[in-house]
């Protein structure tokens, strides 16, 4: 584990972003895990940017969402699909037929999660998994359970999740109460790990996330069995660590 913290959020952002590309410049077709939420903005901005400055291209590289919510249309405003066309995708050299995001409205929700797993394996492994730190532990939509699962799957969102992702929400929108996320072990498969967090109020939880027991109970936990885990927190969120 490598953890590095940071004094301000354009460095980490800049960071994170240069891990990136410059793992798309050693390999021009890389697989990237790509995350959403607020904390990867200013890196998909960075990346944007390294990409207009000539620094990297994306037309050869694939890249799997963790997740995506159950019932919302790929145009809906708060659909993963959006978020990634409006903040990333449709700003670079991106091939629209090499990105891959579940699908939330499809008939069958089971079959949905088995083709996307197929699809990841078949891509190979991915090179670089971006993820994030949900206030819970949950890492994509895995929440906090007896058991987890490990491969891609439907998930009832605990009410916490919902209620930190209702600010995105408009005030007559309800929070979808469901969402497809990529397993643990689907996860835990990429042959990187990078751990963005930001927040003084997600400090306790990275303490319990990198140096607690690796639990269930805590998902993020189990990123401490990977081999190449890279954490990039700001002071802040990094405030408990040693």
């Amino acid at each position: 584990m490598n953890i590095l913290k940071f004094d301000s959020e354009a460095k980490l952002n800049e960071t994170a972003a240069r891990i990136i590309t410059s793992t798309v410049q050693v390999n021009p077709s890389a697989v990237l895990g790509l995350a959403t939420g607020g904390t990867p903005i200013g890196i998909y901005k960075q990346l944007v940017q390294d990409y207009k400055e000539g620094l990297v291209s994306f037309k050869n590289v694939s890249t799997y969402n963790l997740d995506e919510y159950v019932g919302l249309s790929p145009d809906h405003h708060q659909s993963y699909s959006y978020y990634m066309n409006e903040n990333l995708f449709k700003h670079v050299d991106v091939d629209a037929s090499r990105t891959h995001i579940p699908s939330g409205l499809a008939d069958n929700l089971d079959e949905e999660c088995r083709q996307y797993d197929e699809r990841i394996q078949a891509a190979g492994r991915v090179d670089i998994q971006l993820l994030g730190l949900g206030h819970n532990g949950h890492i994509g939509f895995n929440e906090p359970a007896e058991e987890l699962s490990s491969s891609t799957h439907v998930v009832n969102l605990a009410a916490e999740t919902k209620q930190a992702n209702a600010r995105f929400f408009t005030e007559n929108e309800e929070v979808p109460g469901q969402a497809i996320t990529m397993g643990v072990g689907t996860i835990l498969k990429a042959k990187m790990l990078m751990l963005v967090v930001k927040g003084a109020d997600k400090a306790e939880i990275v303490k319990r996330a990198l140096t607690g027991p690796i639990t269930t109970q805590c998902p993020a936990s189990l990123l401490q069995t990977h081999p190449q885990l890279v954490v990039l927190v700001d002071e802040a969120a990094g405030s408990l660590l040693r």
